[in-house]
C-alpha cells in the first residue's frame, strides 16, 4: 500500500465529513502518518482491533463499515436470504465512539438488506455471545477492545454458535471485505432502518433470560440465599459494561453486602481512575482496596470494559489482600465445580473441562482425581467454544467448565466467550461456601496445592510499536524455529511443538507427529517434571508473549525452578528482540 496516496485521499474526503476532518488534524507527524496508512488492520479470528483514529491501520466509521459491508457480502453468499432474515445482534461496551461504531454497524449491515438487533445500552461480550444463540442470529459484532488501553478499540464477530468466528470464516469475511473501497460503502438512514424492520431495539427479556440461565448454574443457592449477606465484597467493573449484570445477578442470589467502587461505576472510555483497565493488574484494585479497607471487605473483584474477564483478590489472615492468577481462579473454580457436583452425586460419568495450553496444568491433576476428561486448545477461547458446541451437537462428553490463564472463565456453555458475569457469581458461589467452614478462598487454594503439588506459572510480555515492533516478533520467531530451544535452565526440552507446523517432535526419539489442534504461530516446549514453556505472537498487536509453568513439591522449589526458567528464557527472547 503506498501510504503517501492514501493518506492523499482521505485528506480529500475529509472535506465532506467534519469528524474525520479532526482525526486527521490529529496526525502531527510524518511518522504517525505513515502508521496510519501504511497498512490495514488485520481481520482475524479476533476481529479488528487498533488505536482510534483516521487512517486504513486505525480503528474509525470508515474501517468499521467497510468490515460490516464484508460482513454482510459473506453472510448473503453463505446464507442467502435466511441469513439476511436470522440477522445479527449487536452491543457494545464503554470505550469511545463504541456506540457510534456499533450503530455503523447496523445501519451498514441494515443497507445489505440483513436484519440487526442492537442494545439501546452498554451490554457485556457474554450478553451478547448468549443473545445471538437467543435470538437464532446467524450472527453478532461486540464494539469493544476488551482490556487494552484507552485509545483502542476493535471490532469482534461472533457466529451463529455464540462464538467467536473460525479462522476459516474470518479469512471469507476478510476476502469480501477487500472487494469494497472504505468510501463507498453507504449506511441506511436510522429512522428508514427502524421503520422497514431492519433495525430492532433489543429489550429488557433478553437480559432476563440470560439472568435465568446463568444463576441456573449455582452449586450452592440455599446456602447464597441464607448466607450470603454476609459475604462482605467490593466490585469495581472498571468504568465498563459489568456494573449493571453483575449487580443484578449478585443481588438476585443473595449478596446484598456489596459495595461498588463509586469512582469507577459509571461508563467512561478514557478510563481516568487507572493506567488501563485490565483486572489482571494489580493497579487496577487500588481504589476497591481502600473501599474494603473502610467497609471491612474480605473480597475484592473486577471486571474489564466488555466484562469477559475476571480479577479476584481476598483477604490473608495478615490483613493484606491477594490478587489470584487467571491460572489460580481457573483451578479453584474447577475444583469447586466438580467437588461440589461430587457430594451432590450430579458429576457426569462424561464430564469435561477445557482450557488452553498456555494454562495451568493443575486443572490436569484435579479433573484426573475426579474421572472428568479434560482438553487443551489454543489460545482464544473461541476454540473452548468450539468444545462446548461439540458437546451440545454430539452428547459425547458433559461441558462442566472451560477458563484460560488470561482471566476468563465460563460454567454451562449458555454463552459461549469468556463470562465475567457468570464468574463472578461462581466466585461468589464458592467464597460463601467455604465461608461457611472457616475458609477465604485462599485457604481452598492452598489446600488444593497440598494435595497436587505446588503449581506455578509466570507470563512475560515484550510490548513493542507499530510496522517496527511487528518485524521485530516475526524475526524472532523465524529464529527461534531455525535454532529451537533444546533446554531450559538445565532441564532438556523433551517434547518440541511448532504449532505453525502443526507438529510435535520427540527429541529423545526424533520421532514427529500432528499437534492434533489447528495452525497457530506459536512455540511449546514440554520439560521433565510436568515444568514446560510457551512463546506465541499476539495475532493483532506487536506483543510477543512468553508463558513458563513449573511444578515443585514445595511452593519455595516450584518459585526457584519458575525463576530459573523465566530468568533463562526471558533473556534468548530479549536478545532476539535487540537484534
Amino acid at each position: 500500500m503506498d501510504w503517501k496516496q492514501e493518506y492523499s485521499r482521505w485528506l480529500a474526503e475529509s472535506e465532506k465529513d467534519p469528524f474525520l476532518a479532526a482525526d486527521m488534524m490529529n496526525l502531527k507527524d510524518e511518522k504517525e502518518i505513515e502508521e496510519s496508512f501504511y497498512t490495514e488492520l488485520e481481520f482475524g479470528t479476533a476481529g479488528l482491533r487498533g488505536v482510534i483514529g483516521a487512517g486504513t491501520n486505525r480503528m474509525n466509521s470508515y474501517v468499521v463499515r467497510r468490515a460490516s459491508r464484508g460482513l454482510a457480502e459473506m453472510i448473503l453468499e453463505t446464507e442467502g436470504e435466511e441469513g439476511a432474515k436470522r440477522g445479527v445482534a449487536i452491543a457494545y461496551d464503554s470505550r469511545n465512539r463504541s456506540d457510534i461504531f456499533a450503530m455503523d454497524t447496523a445501519l451498514t449491515l441494515a443497507s445489505c438488506g440483513i436484519k440487526t438487533y442492537l442494545y439501546s445500552t452498554l451490554h457485556s461480550v457474554p450478553q451478547l455471545s448468549f443473545t445471538v444463540r437467543y435470538l437464532n442470529c446467524i450472527a453478532g459484532v461486540v464494539i469493544t477492545a476488551s482490556h487494552n488501553p484507552p485509545e483502542y478499540n476493535g471490532y469482534k464477530v461472533y457466529w451463529e454458535d455464540g462464538g467467536q468466528c473460525a479462522p476459516d470464516r474470518a479469512n471469507r469475511i476478510l476476502e469480501c471485505i477487500r472487494r469494497f473501497d472504505y468510501f463507498d460503502v453507504k449506511p441506511m438512514e436510522t429512522e428508514l432502518a427502524l421503520s422497514s424492520g431492519l433495525l430492532t431495539i433489543i429489550g429488557k427479556e433478553v437480559d432476563e433470560e440470560y439472568y435465568k440461565c446463568t444463576m441456573s448454574l449455582l452449586l450452592h443457592p440455599e446456602n447464597l440465599m441464607e448466607n450470603g449477606r454476609m459475604l462482605n465484597a467490593v466490585y469495581t467493573p472498571l468504568h465498563g459494561s459489568g456494573r449493571v449484570p453483575v449487580t443484578e445477578i449478585l443481588r438476585r442470589i443473595g449478596v446484598t453486602d456489596l459495595h461498588v467502587v463509586p469512582e469507577q461505576a459509571e461508563p467512561d472510555g478514557d478510563f481516568p481512575t487507572v493506567k488501563a483497565p485490565n483486572p489482571e493488574d494489580k493497579n487496577a484494585f487500588t481504589l476497591a482496596r481502600a473501599l474494603a479497607d473502610k467497609v471491612g471487605a474480605n473480597l475484592m473483584f473486577a471486571t474489564d470494559p466488555d466484562s469477559d474477564r475476571l480479577g479476584v483478590a481476598v483477604r490473608q489472615p495478615d490483613g493484606e489482600f491477594k490478587l489470584l492468577t487467571g491460572n489460580q481462579t481457573g483451578a479453584l473454580l474447577t475444583y469447586y465445580i466438580l467437588s461440589s457436583l461430587k457430594e451432590q452425586g450430579r458429576l457426569p460419568e462424561n464430564g469435561l473441562v477445557v482450557k488452553s495450553f498456555v494454562s495451568t496444568t493443575l486443572a490436569d491433576a484435579i479433573c484426573n482425581k475426579y474421572g472428568v476428561a479434560i482438553k487443551d486448545v489454543l489460545t482464544g477461547f473461541r476454540f473452548i467454544s468450539e468444545w462446548i458446541e461439540h458437546c451440545a451437537v454430539t452428547g459425547e462428553y458433559a461441558f462442566l467448565f472451560g477458563f484460560e490463564e488470561s482471566y476468563g472463565a465460563l460454567a454451562g456453555g449458555f454463552a459461549r466467550d469468556k463470562d465475567a458475569v457468570c464468574a463472578s457469581m461462581l466466585v461468589c458461589d464458592a467464597a460463601a461456601w467455604y465461608m461457611q467452614q472457616g475458609k477465604t478462598l485462599y485457604d481452598v487454594i492452598r489446600e488444593i496445592y497440598a494435595e497436587f503439588g505446588f503449581y506455578m506459572e509466570k507470563v512475560k510480555s515484550y510490548t513493542l510499536s507499530g510496522k517496527e515492533g511487528m518485524e521485530k516478533i516475526a524475526s524472532a520467531m523465524k529464529a527461534l524455529r531455525a535454532e529451537p530451544i533444546k533446554a531450559v535452565a538445565g532441564s532438556p526440552v523433551l517434547v518440541y511443538e511448532d504449532h505453525n507446523e502443526q507438529l510435535k517432535t520427540d527429541l529423545l526419539t526424533g520421532v514427529s507427529s500432528p499437534t492434533g489442534l489447528p495452525k497457530s504461530n506459536a512455540l511449546r516446549y514440554l520439560l521433565p517434571g510436568g515444568a514446560w514453556v510457551v512463546i506465541r505472537p499476539s495475532g493483532t498487536e506487536p506483543k510477543l508473549k512468553l508463558y513458563i509453568g513449573a511444578v515443585g513439591e514445595t511452593e519455595e522449589a516450584g518459585a526457584a525452578s519458575l525463576d530459573r526458567m523465566m530468568a533463562e528464557t526471558d533473556a534468548v527472547i530479549t536478545g532476539l528482540l535487540q537484534n
